[in-house]
């Protein structure tokens, strides 16, 4: 238990180097969760992989992060903070390295699940790191840091991996790890300061194994059930069952079994932390859905390139940029309710995805979507500083890094479900739409006619094929602004935020 959360404040240069630290290791994670879905069409190709196979380049890293994000806390109270932190540093940039040397296809998979296994543990732990550094009245400023890169990253990802695949190698969203990353652990292992001494804990064998295989069959089911037409595959049904009676079994055991369980569930009782982590997976469907979705239509349907694509989702993180330090200014400042402020954010992601499905057709260009791209980034910049300051504030300063986890835990489940829903409505619906076009495309009807005497029947169907999955785009976007506007009253699940200098008892 921390004793005295002041012993890990930092000041002056030593806070600043704390950060840029803590920064670059956000971004190496968050970045390399998106940088690679641009690579994998050449990584493909280039491995001699079918598109099944080459899934697994990032199903075998979501899997394995979303495994170690809940036991970050109890790994942190283990080995020491800093010990955790750094070894995650540099565990991230050696498999990194391994990916981009790999000469097989196995091996790159190998090595992307040795990656995922490390990048767990730096998500969570570096919002618990920015939470103590900061006094109590800058928390604002740690966590607005802390947000440019967790909402920022995934902008970054697909534009940086672009510009790598147009004008590199695949192998160098891999290699563009290795810089940062031996900054990150070098001012890590130097400067940062643990608030308390490594445990002695016993190690919880069973929760473990339940949670890894609850969790991670949970995940390879949100990541492959599209691809393998859901439960009309066995394989999917048994990882569903697996999932859900791994889940409760590891529940039961550690609510009421584990004498020391490996992830404390008793911090759910607190109706914060619940409807916050409730929150943090919508906020992981309206940032994963929107990245995921738009550079897909803009390269299939409108022919734009890797590069253009990523600057394209670029136009967002400007105003997520500019506009987070001021949303960190008003909400460290508690005139406000920030529930509002979080309400609001969503709000404007709905409005933005709303704005995206009316203007998303097969002649849409560059600028056609800047203006739901703005205020999608002013939407963002809104809500996850706000929402961290809230979460902090209703537990305890002891229960940083269970928050945090559980946080990040629902953001990035979010994610997976939110790529899960939208892919598949991509194809249901353009299944649904392509039927109801084909179907009044006839030779009775004289536009049909008249193209068909200058056109073959392949070009009809190519042209109708086009049309309906751009019809299927924009439903995903009008799915997106429903999910966003019907989940933020969660938000008034949470009490009101006392205007209070730094986290407060959990009631």
């Amino acid at each position: 238990m921390i004793a005295d959360q002041s012993n890990v404040i930092e000041y002056g240069w030593r806070r600043l180097l704390v950060t840029l630290a803590v920064s670059l290791a956000t971004l190496l994670e968050i970045v390399d969760s998106t940088i690679v879905n641009v690579a994998l069409p050449t990584i493909q190709g280039n491995m001699g992989a079918t598109i099944d196979q080459a899934a697994w380049v990032v199903t075998g890293y979501i899997i394995a992060n979303v495994v170690v994000i809940p036991l970050t806390p109890w790994l942190q109270r283990r080995f020491g903070r800093k010990q955790y932190y750094a070894a995650s540093i540099i565990g991230f940039t050696v498999a990194s390295m391994l990916c981009g040397i790999s000469t097989t296809f196995e091996e790159l998979v190998l090595w992307r699940i040795v990656q995922g296994l490390f990048g767990g543990g730096l998500i969570s732990t570096s919002q618990a790191i920015l939470q103590e550094t900061f006094p109590p009245r800058e928390i604002g400023k740690g966590q607005a840091i802390f947000s440019l890169g967790v909402i920022i990253g995934p902008t970054l990802g697909p534009t940086i991996g672009g510009i790598i695949t147009d004008q590199l190698s695949w192998r160098w969203v891999f290699f563009i790890n290795l810089m940062p990353g031996i900054i990150a652990a070098l001012l890590t292992i130097l400067l940062l300061r643990n608030p308390e001494k490594p445990q002695h804990l016993p190690v919880d064998v069973p929760g473990v194994a339940l949670l890894a295989v609850g969790i991670g069959s949970l995940q390879y089911v949100l990541e492959q059930g599209e691809r393998n037409d859901w439960f009309a595959d066995p394989i999917i049904v048994a990882m569903t069952a697996v999932a859900v009676l791994g889940l409760a079994a590891f529940t039961i055991w550690e609510l009421f079994f584990a004498k020391d369980p490996v992830v404390d569930l008793h911090i759910l009782r607190n109706r914060g932390v619940a409807a916050g982590s409730l929150l943090g997976m919508t906020l992981g469907i309206s940032l994963y859905g929107s990245v995921l979705i738009l550079p897909q239509f803009v390269q299939s349907i409108l022919g734009f390139t890797a590069t253009l694509s990523g600057e394209q989702i670029f136009v967002r993180a400007i105003a997520i940029g500019v506009l987070t330090p001021l949303a960190a200014a008003l909400a460290t400042k508690g005139k406000i309710d920030t529930r509002l402020q979080i309400f609001a954010g969503f709000l404007l992601i709905a409005i933005s995805s709303a704005l995206q499905a009316t203007v998303t057709t097969t002649q849409s260009s560059f600028w056609t979507f800047g203006a739901a791209l703005v205020v999608g980034g002013i939407g963002l910049s809104q809500i996850f500083v706000p929402l961290s300051m809230t979460l902090f504030r209703a537990a305890p300063p002891r229960e940083v890094p269970k928050v945090a986890a559980f946080f990040n835990l629902a953001r990035q489940l979010g994610g997976s479900v939110a790529t899960a829903i939208l892919v598949t409505i991509v194809d249901r619906r353009d299944a649904f739409h392509y039927a109801l076009l084909a179907g009044t495309a006839t030779l009775h009807r004289a536009p049909i006619a008249q193209y068909l005497s200058h056109a073959t029947p392949l070009q009809l169907y190519e042209l109708l094929h086009g049309q309906a999955l751009t019809l299927a785009f924009a439903d995903t976007a009008w799915w997106t602004a429903i999910i966003s506007a019907v989940l933020a009253p969660l938000v008034f699940l949470m009490r009101r935020p006392r205007a209070a200098a730094g986290p407060v008892p959990a009631e």
